[in-house]
């Protein structure tokens, strides 16, 4: 029964550590999501670039994550094959110092974080400062689990179960690495693990060489995350996380035989034994970054046979222009309504489609480009009739009036994203307005726009979620989104009034088009948000009105 208790609260604490992670990394993704493709893609040295590796991941609170941002990248053509894989080595070097930071004795802080924290994120209506709220919560429940771990570990460490375990693990080194490369993988958290290694040899439970194996085994285990969950990405995008792989692999078996074979800890020795074990951990990340930077270009080659790119796609008539509704369905509820959702997903995604190069097109015009883009748009026309005309023939009767509701919702989306697909054609005459009359943006102004395009791309992703899920949590961050666009649309507008009110000349000749986009881009988001109304009403999270009743009536 001890064996059993002690199990349930191992558990317990590891999945708080796992949660409060990813709760960090949600906080900072949803905050800053469009700033981390800018700085991501942003040309610079391999130096510089592996600087702005280690800043993410330290921020992301997670290796992984920037391997598969800078994966991601690469595959989009955003991200060179050199680049992506600096800035992942930068990201393992980031997790590694954050681990020195996380393993700090900061008891105390931890009331500290939480008031503040929950002040932010239950009392504040700003996406940012909710946002923040949930990052500083996180880190006060990774406190949290860290203290849940050691006292649930002090017990059992007095028994002859752990020390018999922990004996194998010192005595059989390659075990130990295996060990702490499955878990990095089963975690899906290179950090989490190395926290937990540090915490149990800081309080005795495994002996420090244990560790040590755990820990390289972890390094290596992290390296295989972003290789496993970029596998459906072009050859572009899986290269970086190979090699990233093959170079962690490599240097981790040589790290492990080295100290295992020779008396290397003692030099390495911190104040503590954790100390120590994190140590090994930033110097490991440290030599491997400073040996491969310089030679990461030679491995394109090498990795390029492995991962060939081919030379030219096959054409054919891209997937998102066929309809996916299926008549034989419309009188069964479930299968009817997931055609539906199909074929407006169809609608959405072609309309993101259409949004995606709207402002590259605003900085460089290309007017077959643009033509291509609004012929597109008779895909989306199209859709909409043979939605209106799918659930025009559906019967109530036979489907149920619940049924027959959420069909008739999908129709009204299917409505607002043809009205988005309009909105991306008046955009897209905006561009070549200002490419005729040779309108030049300021350089604020013009980042203004391209941040809001950003967030708004994301925002389609969120909407196509809510779509597919029926998700009230999702549904409401959508709405919340909603809100910050119309914000940053009001900040904007005074902001380039303020330029104006200043005699800057650029503002001045652009100020129509410059107002015109904002507005466009605006009522975009509105459109592909408005998905979220109808679940959120029917949740009982939605007013009807906002009007107060006439109470004299």
């Amino acid at each position: 029964m001890t064996i059993l208790w002690f199990l349930i609260q191992l558990a317990g604490a590891v999945m708080l550590l796992l949660y409060a992670v990813r709760m960090v990394r949600t906080g900072i993704e949803r905050a800053f999501g469009p700033s981390f493709k800018r700085a991501m893609i942003k040309r610079g040295t391999r130096l510089s670039t592996a600087g702005m590796g280690v800043i993410f991941a330290m921020v992301l609170q997670s290796s992984a994550a920037v391997a598969l941002l800078a994966a991601g990248f690469a595959g989009a053509g955003a991200l060179s094959f050199t680049a992506g894989l600096a800035l992942v080595l930068g990201g393992d070097l980031g997790s590694a110092l954050l681990i020195q930071i996380l393993s700090f004795r900061l008891d105390w802080l931890v009331p500290v974080l939480l008031a503040l924290g929950g002040a932010l994120f239950l009392r504040s209506e700003r996406r940012g400062t909710k946002q923040a709220g949930r990052v500083v919560l996180g880190i006060a429940f990774i406190l949290i689990s860290l203290r849940f771990l050691r006292e649930t570990m002090a017990p059992i460490s007095d028994s002859a179960f752990l020390p018999a375990i922990a004996g194998y693990l010192e005595s059989d080194y390659v075990t130990a690495f295996l060990v702490g490369m499955a878990l990095a993988f089963i975690m899906f958290s290179s950090v989490a693990v190395i926290l937990m290694c540090v915490t149990l040899v800081q309080i005795g439970a495994i002996p420090l060489e244990a560790g040590v194996s755990l820990v390289l085994g972890a390094n290596m285990g992290s390296a295989l995350i972003p290789v496993w969950l970029s596998r459906g990405l072009p050859p572009e995008g899986r290269q970086v996380p190979v090699a990233n792989m093959l170079l962690r692999c490599s240097w981790s078996v040589l790290v492990l035989m080295l100290i295992n074979r020779l008396p290397i800890l003692p030099f390495l020795a911190g104040h503590t034994v954790g100390q120590t074990l994190v140590n090994v951990h930033i110097l490991f990340n440290l030599t491997l970054l400073a040996i491969a930077l310089p030679f990461i270009g030679k491995l394109k080659k090498p990795i390029g046979k492995l991962l060939p790119i081919p030379a030219a796609y096959p054409e054919s008539m891209p997937e998102s222009h066929r309809s996916v509704l299926n008549d034989d369905v419309r009188d069964k509820p479930a299968l009817a309504l997931a055609s539906l959702k199909r074929e407006v997903l169809r609608m959405l995604q072609v309309v993101e489609g259409m949004m995606r190069p709207a402002m590259d097109l605003y900085q460089d015009f290309d007017k077959p480009r643009m033509q291509a883009l609004r012929q597109t748009d008779e895909v989306v026309n199209d859709a909409l009739d043979g939605v209106r005309r799918y659930v025009a023939r559906i019967d109530p009767d036979t489907v149920g009036e619940q049924t027959f509701k959420q069909a008739r919702d999908l129709a009204e989306y299917a409505i607002q994203i043809e009205a988005a697909g309009d909105i991306v054609e008046q955009l897209l005459l905006l561009a070549q307005e200002r490419n005729d009359h040779r309108i030049r943006f300021s350089q604020k102004g013009l980042e203004e726009l391209i941040t809001m395009h950003e967030t708004i791309m994301e925002n389609i992703i969120l909407a196509s979620n809510v779509l597919i899920s029926d998700d009230v949590e999702s549904a409401r961050l959508l709405v919340e989104a909603k809100d910050d666009i119309s914000r940053t649309e009001r900040r904007n507008r005074r902001t380039h009034l303020r330029r104006l009110s200043h005699g800057t000349e650029l503002s001045f000749d652009s100020s129509d088009l410059h107002l015109e986009t904002l507005r466009a881009l605006k009522e975009f988001n509105s459109k592909i948000a408005s998905v979220a109304y109808p679940i959120l009403y029917r949740k009982g999270q939605l007013l009807e009105t906002r009007l107060i009743e006439n109470l004299h009536a």
